[in-house]
Parts: C-alpha cells; sequence; structure tokens
C-alpha cells in the first residue's frame, strides 16, 4: 500500500504528525515536501511517497491501511473487482487505462491476470535476487560456471550487475546499473534502455529515480510493456483459454502458471464485462 498526493485517512493523520505538521488526513503538497525531506535525512530516495520503506523507517512493526476511494463510472465497472484485488491496484487503473489504450472489459481483465500473476498477487513490485549458489546455477547457469555462484551468493546487487551487465542497455558488470534498473512493477520493467523509453513516455525520470517504478508506477509499467509488445491485439481475439495462452507466452516466454492465469481472466472478465 501506498500514501502519497491524494491519500486521505488515519494513516495519513499519522504521517503527518510525525511530520509536525497539520493532521488534516489529507496528503498534498504540503505533506509530500515533508515527506522528501524526512526521506533525504534518512538516506531514502526522496520521492514524497510513503510505501513500505518509509513506512517501516518511521514506524516500525506497523502497516499502511490506507482508506482508498474506488473509482466509479467510465467504461469499467471497477467497484466489482473490489475484495478481488487490491483497492490501491484499482485506484490506479482508470490513469493507466487511458494512457495505455485499455478500452474495454475484454483488454483489462486480460491485462490484470497476468499482472496478478507475475506479481504473486500484486504484492511483489521488485525483483527478488537473493539467490542461493545451487539457485544461480540453475537460473542462470551461464553465468555462473563452476564454483562462481558461491561469490555471488545472497548478494543482490551483485547478482544483478552480473547477470544484466553489458546488455539491455546496461553498462559492463562494474557499473552496477543491471542491479539499479532490475525489474520492478507487476510485469517486471527490467534494463536501462526500457527504464529511458518508460521515463520518455509516462514524463518522469525513472532513469535517475528508477525506484519510481516500483512506488509510483507498478501498474503503467507493466501496461507500457503490454503496450510495447503489441499485446492488446492479442487480448482482442477473444475470452477463451487458447488467447490466454497466447498472452501468457507473450509476458512469461512459457506457459507457467497458465491456469492461475486462466482462473484469474475469467474471475476478473465475468466482474466486468
Amino acid at each position: 500500500m501506498l500514501l502519497k498526493v491524494g491519500s486521505k485517512g488515519d494513516d495519513v493523520k499519522k504521517l503527518q504528525t510525525k511530520l509536525g505538521t497539520t493532521a488534516d488526513g489529507a496528503f498534498g503538497p504540503g505533506t509530500e515536501k515533508l515527506v522528501k525531506e524526512w526521506q533525504s535525512k534518512n538516506g531514502l530516495t526522496a520521492d514524497g511517497i510513503v510505501g513500505d520503506g518509509t513506512w517501516k523507517k518511521m514506524f516500525p512493526g506497523e502497516v499502511i491501511k490506507e482508506d482508498v476511494v474506488i473509482p466509479s463510472g467510465g467504461p469499467f465497472k471497477l467497484e466489482k473487482l473490489k475484495g478481488h484485488i487490491p483497492e490501491a491496484v484499482i485506484a490506479q487503473i482508470p490513469d493507466t487505462a487511458k494512457k495505455f489504450n485499455i478500452t474495454n472489459p475484454l483488454r483489462l481483465a486480460h491485462f490484470l491476470a497476468q499482472c496478478g500473476h507475475e506479481s504473486g498477487g500484486f504484492k511483489a513490485v521488485s525483483e527478488n535476487l537473493n539467490y542461493s549458489a545451487d539457485g544461480l546455477k540453475k537460473i542462470f547457469p551461464k553465468y555462473f560456471p563452476g564454483n562462481l555462484s558461491e561469490s555471488y551468493a545472497r548478494n543482490p546487487e551483485k547478482i544483478a550487475s552480473k547477470v544484466y551487465g553489458s546488455r539491455m542497455g546496461n553498462g559492463d558488470e562494474s557499473t552496477k546499473e543491471g542491479f539499479k534498473f532490475r525489474g520492478r512493477g507487476y510485469i517486471q520493467l527490467t534494463g536501462k534502455q526500457n527504464y529511458t523509453n518508460f521515463a520518455k513516455f509516462i514524463g518522469e525520470d525513472t532513469v535517475s529515480n528508477p525506484d519510481l517504478v516500483a512506488t509510483k508506477y507498478p501498474l503503467a509499467s507493466a501496461a507500457f510493456f503490454f503496450d510495447s509488445n503489441k499485446l492488446w491485439s492479442i487480448c482482442d481475439k477473444g475470452a477463451d483459454d487458447a488467447t490466454v495462452t497466447a498472452v501468457t507466452k507473450r509476458v512469461n516466454g512459457g506457459t507457467i502458471g497458465l491456469p492461475d492465469r486462466i482462473k484469474h481472466f475469467k474471475e476478473y472478465y465475468n466482474l466486468l464485462k
């Protein structure tokens, strides 16, 4: 869950009290400025968005419970999705749909089914690279011949820097750009070139501040992937299992988790249509 400009509720009041400002429960530009100052002083990315990392530093052991307004009207019955996907995700749909040509329930259901599966139920917004030595040899065998994996195990920064180095627009391993531009978002945006392309489209510098993809644009970055890979035309082919399979192959490169993706597509489509 995220607190940002436009958020309202008791957690915003608590945040404002912590920051020493008027606790009116409305997250506006003034609160955003104070959050950025607090983040800078505490060694965090000063994006003005209170996600899990910022909240845990402010209030160790507590969880954000934001009051989210579910949009109504428009081409989708988004209120029907409440209880099926997180409300914070639902709140992102109207703007994302407008920017990325999600024009009907069929497209949206295909999109959400893939996002939900890829992110473990809209929970993961950043790539988990905490692999063991054996895991590295299994997942990335060509990068870790012999016993090399042992010196990289359980070190996500080193792992990503090696595996993603010198490709996707990243510099070589020594630049650590492979880690800086590791996968983020519900369908992981990966590599400096993709971050650069997304930044140009969205109008915000996700190259200088790549964490924005995870905190502010997890759904929009996934829609950017769909749009860039011409997935909407595949979605338009129908609501059958074959179409879900075709979309899955483009997203996943195979059919891992296909039954779960089909299940959730049907669930979302029946709710939205």
